[in-house]
């Protein structure tokens, strides 16, 4: 097996920036998820008191706010001479023909529809009236409003108020048992594996049960400090397979090639024998770094799927046709994950390990499992709502 493709998620929920290779880092690909929009909006118990009338952020994904998919986003990466800069393109949504609808703003060039924002902002510029609290799947953090200007080019296209806001070195705290420090597939039982296509002969059988599998790299005590995640959902990575892909294609039956980016995939790996078999990864060995030692990715949970993957970029509205009925196709036999009951499975989370931090990786990379584990993890982060 191999890494077919990489993707970082500048700002989470618009479309994603595909990478030829990138740094790793505990918290994710170097620029992962350090930016997000808010949707400000009255708070209603208020509404009434127009002297204390406030607005509170409301977090905006695209599973809610499907026209986020119009949004491109590309990254220019910092030089010894230059900082880096984030750019972001809004496509207008097009009819079935390929043109811009009707509805598409007048008298706008490609110049507005492109705005370009520092990679890594300066907070001490933004300044202490900056500060904003973020709270995701609730797991918060301190965040940093960017400022007019961009919040201006973002609420122009939504048609409402819209904020920016940028993580900086803050972090959110893991919930649930996601973290391999209590994750359920690194203290059950597992087979060991090799790289040879053989390994998976045997895969629903998992013979040659061992014993418990020794921790490798995390500390068993209190919380771990950098067991961080940044505005990702639940952990730091997202791994998916090609031949799982390739099943969901197959459902669509159209002709029509299912976008992984719908998934919202870090890392997808082609050449696994079967579809689904990624449910039982335990770890992903890749490649080898400077000294011979692979890039060891520990995979802890199941990521379970909602209405994200029926839009359709090109409208930014709930795809149409077969295309738009994605989660009900996988509802039929893809609901595999316990705490999930009513959530289909696509892909698992993964968290880097210590010694791992400051890799490089690559498309192209050879990808193994070294040990598979015994039996599905169960889905028990608190946000789930089912």
């Amino acid at each position: 097996m191999r890494i077919s493709q990489l993707y970082t998620y500048p700002i989470k929920s618009l479309r994603p920036t595909a990478l030829s290779d990138a740094w790793v880092t505990r918290q994710g690909f170097q620029y992962d998820r350090r930016f997000m929009l808010l949707k400000w909006v009255p708070d209603e118990e208020e509404e009434k008191e127009e002297e204390k009338k406030k607005k509170k952020p409301k977090n905006m994904h695209i599973s809610h706010i499907p026209e986020m998919g119009l949004f491109q986003t590309d990254i220019i990466f910092p030089t010894d001479h230059t900082p880096g800069t984030l750019v972001v393109t809004y496509h207008p949504p097009t009819n079935k023909t390929g043109q811009e609808d009707a509805g598409a703003k007048d008298n706008v060039t490609s110049n507005d529809r492109r705005i370009e924002i520092p990679l890594e902002p300066d907070v001490d510029e933004l300044g202490a009236s900056a500060g904003i609290t973020v709270e995701i799947h609730g797991s918060p953090t301190r965040a940093y409003d960017m400022g007019q200007l961009y919040n201006d080019w973002f609420s122009r296209w939504f048609g409402y108020d819209v904020v920016l806001a940028y993580l900086g070195e803050n972090g959110r705290r893991v919930l649930g048992t996601f973290s391999p420090r209590l994750s359920s597939a690194h203290r059950q039982p597992s087979s060991s594996s090799s790289s040879s296509s053989s390994s998976y002969s045997a895969f629903g059988l998992l013979s040659k049960v061992a014993g418990r599998i020794p921790y490798l790299g995390w500390d068993n005590g209190g919380e771990d400090e950098d067991e961080r995640i940044t505005f990702a959902d639940c952990a730091p990575y997202l791994v998916v397979s090609e031949t799982s892909l390739h099943d969901v294609t197959g459902r669509i039956g159209t002709g029509e090639v299912m976008d992984v980016t719908k998934f919202r995939p870090n890392i997808v790996i082609s050449g696994a024998e079967t579809a689904w078999e990624e449910d039982f990864w335990g770890e992903l060995a890749i490649g080898d770094q400077q000294g011979g030692d692979s890039t060891r990715l520990l995979l802890t949970a199941n990521c379970v799927r909602c209405t994200s993957i029926n839009v359709d970029y090109a409208t930014g509205k709930a795809g149409q046709g077969e295309s738009g009925k994605i989660l009900k196709k996988l509802m039929k036999d893809r609901r595999v994950d316990k705490g999930a009951k009513y959530s289909p499975v696509f892909g698992r989370y993964a968290f880097l390990s210590k010694e791992s931090n400051g890799d490089f990786v690559r498309v192209g990379d050879e990808v193994t499992v070294p040990w598979l584990i015994a039996e599905r993890t169960t889905y028990d982060w608190p946000g789930l709502t089912n």
